[in-house]
């Protein structure tokens, strides 16, 4: 007699294969309406701009409609709830980052949603690495002064950062336990508020994206001391990153890629796949992103199962700073 597992497994078989014809009629139909990209941050933010130019060449490459809805709240989890909640039939994306997929499950009490189950990864679009920057008057020159300074006047250096719980905040947790420093980690509401302040010399020295700040770096009124990415930042070539500058293995950065209800089907998430590597082949698209200072990921990258794999790292790098910092969502 077969055990009970035996005919449950066989059970699951038999309705699997009853379901691959018409998985395969709709993949083989798939788009034939609207697909909504939910960005669950206010319009006008770099994840929005970011949606919108891969948006626009998806319609393109789907050869459908693709519009972008923002539903915001939460920081980002209302929007993220919403499409854990929609039908997996490729017909609703979200475009995610770093923050709201490796860190939100862990700084907030109930997200509500599990990035690890309630997602099917597409793949992942681009890069931005958090970057050290200061006024021009702060001595340091690198990583390893500002290190030194810290630690010659304990608790008396200023961070500038992001708000609590984002990527900038978290960077100068990581960078403070990492380095074992005694600092102070000033965090802004506003990204303007900060630059306001880092530029007039109000707070000396901030952990930050870079597209608010490469204006003033470029035109000397700011100082890139590092940029936290494996590589150098292509906008700005000569920056070092912490590994060059003594920190062998600090990275912070933010990834952002394309998701899907858990459940869509497979060839669904392959046709889906194919159109982001055409999206991100396309010469326009990869000067649109550079201008906002996002990195490109390689080819190999923009698998299904590298944003997965993604994911589930930073999680489990991030998750133990909130919880060692006492991080909670304001």
């Amino acid at each position: 007699m077969r055990t009970l597992s035996a005919v449950a497994r066989a059970a699951v078989i038999a309705v699997a294969a009853l379901l691959a014809p018409a998985e395969a009629s709709r993949a083989q139909s798939y788009p034939s309406r609207t697909i909504t990209v939910v960005v669950p941050f206010p319009p006008g933010g770099g994840v929005d701009a970011l949606a919108r130019i891969v948006a626009e060449k998806l319609s393109v490459a789907l050869k459908a409609t693709v519009v972008v809805e923002n539903r915001t709240g939460g920081g980002g989890t209302v929007g993220t709830r919403a499409v854990t909640k929609a039908e997996p039939d490729g017909y609703t994306l979200m475009l995610a980052h770093t923050g709201t997929i490796s860190i939100n499950p862990s700084l907030y009490a109930n997200a509500g949603y599990d990035p690890r189950k309630d997602f099917t990864p597409i793949g992942l679009i681009a890069s931005m690495p958090v970057a050290l920057v200061s006024h021009p008057s702060f001595p340091a020159r690198t990583v390893a002064d500002v290190i030194a300074i810290a630690r010659k006047d304990p608790g008396k250096l200023n961070f500038g950062t992001s708000a609590v719980g984002t990527g900038g905040y978290l960077t100068a947790e990581y960078f403070k336990s990492v380095a074992s420093l005694d600092m102070v980690i000033v965090p802004y509401r506003g990204t303007g508020a900060l630059m306001n302040d880092l530029l007039g010399g109000h707070v000396p020295v901030s952990f930050g994206v870079l597209p608010p700040a490469i204006g003033n770096i470029q035109a000397g009124t700011l100082r890139a001391i590092a940029v936290l990415g494996r590589t150098r930042f292509s906008l700005l070539p000569n920056v070092p990153t912490a590994d060059e500058s003594g920190m062998p293995g600090f990275e912070a950065v933010l990834h952002y890629g394309l998701l899907a209800p858990a459940g869509t089907p497979k060839p669904i998430v392959e046709r889906l796949n194919a159109a982001v590597h055409e999206v991100l082949a396309d010469a326009a698209v990869r000067k649109r992103l550079a201008e906002l200072g996002q990195e490109i990921v390689a080819d190999a990258q923009q698998t299904p199962e590298a944003l997965g794999a993604h994911h589930k790292a930073e999680i489990e790098k991030w998750w133990p700073i909130i919880k060692a910092a006492g991080i909670k969502a304001e």
